[in-house]
This record gives structure tokens, C-alpha cells and sequence, in this order.
């Protein structure tokens, strides 16, 4: 029944999802716990339910629910849905979620290891993290490990790793990683030094809405050097 419910979910047919998210978490089923707090939490199927969004995550987050554990460790991080804002419980639990294979947990605890946020600061445990949410494809991870290699923090530098991360989280469309592998290429670092290729991804961090990058960008059309 579950992925019966996942697939009326993923088409859209709220309605039904919810219907039947609802009968299996009455019967215990933690992971249509988790999708029906979701639900809640979203309006969708229902009306907005902050409260029972909350509970429900918790529920599931009892029985160790991995996404469960990383939905209520942002409400946590961010003091919502009924939670005050505590990082110490929050990094708690995405590194619960962490362990249990949830890239984006991945990224966030180590994101707080790098900066030390509701723990200790720990960069080579931050970069360790980072590795296992670029194992498993996430581009935010690649980035900042990509930036660890850059600075030397918590692994050696490496210019050539540092090269290597960036293009992964670039070729994935990652704003911050084109315009962070634009700069390498700007300057010489792990590659080939090419100001063109530079300004390419510059532009397309650019169009990606990239803060910087647009200012860049800008800049250099006030002055003339670029049309467009």
C-alpha cells in the first residue's frame, strides 16, 4: 500500500495520498508518518497543520524514520513549526539522518562541522561528510569540499581535487560551483589558466543567480569589455 500512496503522491492525486498515508500511519507504518507530516506541513490534502506535522515527524523520528529525522531537524535549525530554534538538537539529528544515508543531512551536519554550529568546529569531520554526500551525488557537498581542498582545511590542499569537486557541483548546475570552478579558471588553479572559459561560467553562474557573479558580470558590461 505504501507505494501505492507514493505513487498517487509523486501524480499529483493529493487526496488519495493522504488517504491512504493516513490508514498506515494509524497502523504504525513510519515512513507514511513521515509523508503524511509532510503533507501537513504543506498544505497539500489537506489544510496546514504545523501541530500535527510536528508530531508525526516525531513519531517516526522515534522509529529512527531517516527523513523524519532530517524534516525535524530543520524545523529545529530554523525554530519552526512549533519548535524553538536549537542547532544543538538540530545537528543532533541530522547526524542521525546522516548515518541513516540522507545526503542532505550529509551536507548539513557537515556544513555545521565547518562551522561549527550546535557543535564542536571540526573540519576534517565537516570534509568527511561532505565526501559522503558527494558520493551520493549532491552537489552542495562537492562544492564545499571542493572549497576544503582550496584552503587546506581539515584535508591537504589539492588543487587538482579542489578542480575535480567543482566541476562536479558545475556540470550539475550548482550556481556556486560554476562561478567557484570560473574563478580556478580565472586564476590557474588545477587547470589551465583561460580567462574565456573563466567569463563562460561566470555568465552562466550569472543567469543562475549568482550574486556575485551577476555583479561580475554587470561590471564588465558597464565598462564595454562584454555585450552580453
Amino acid at each position: 500500500m505504501i507505494k501505492k500512496a507514493h505513487d498517487a503522491y509523486n501524480s499529483q492525486d493529493f487526496k488519495t495520498a493522504f488517504e491512504l498515508y493516513e490508514q498506515l500511519s494509524d497502523n504504525g507504518n513510519a515512513d507514511a508518518m513521515t509523508s503524511l507530516g509532510y503533507m501537513y506541513q504543506n498544505a497539500q490534502g489537506c489544510q496546514r497543520d504545523d501541530e500535527k506535522a510536528l508530531k508525526l515527524y516525531q513519531k517516526a523520528a522515534e522509529l529512527k524514520q531517516p527523513y523524519a529525522l532530517y524534516n525535524l531537524a530543520i524545523l529545529y535549525m530554523n525554530g519552526l513549526g512549533g519548535v524553538e530554534h536549537d542547532q544543538f538538537k538540530a545537528h543532533e539529528l541530522y547526524m542521525e539522518a546522516a548515518i541513516r544515508e540522507v545526503p542532505q543531512a550529509m551536507y548539513e551536519v557537515a556544513l555545521m562541522l565547518e562551522r561549527g554550529l550546535g557543535c564542536l568546529q571540526n573540519y576534517s569531520e565537516a570534509a568527511f561528510w561532505y565526501e559522503e554526500g558527494a558520493k551520493r551525488g549532491n552537489l552542495a557537498s562537492f562544492n564545499n569540499l571542493g572549497v576544503l581542498y582550496k584552503d587546506g582545511h581539515g584535508v591537504e590542499m589539492n588543487e587538482t581535487r579542489c578542480f575535480i569537486c567543482f566541476k562536479k557541483a558545475a556540470d550539475g548546475g550548482l550556481a556556486e560551483g560554476l562561478y567557484n570552478l570560473g574563478l580556478l579558471y580565472d586564476q590557474g588553479v588545477g587547470c589551465e589558466q583561460n580567462h574565456d572559459t573563466a567569463l563562460e561560467y561566470c555568465r552562466k553562474a550569472a543567469y543562475k543567480g549568482h550574486k556575485k557573479a551577476k555583479e561580475i558580470i554587470q561590471g564588465l558590461q558597464e565598462e564595454g569589455k562584454i555585450v552580453f
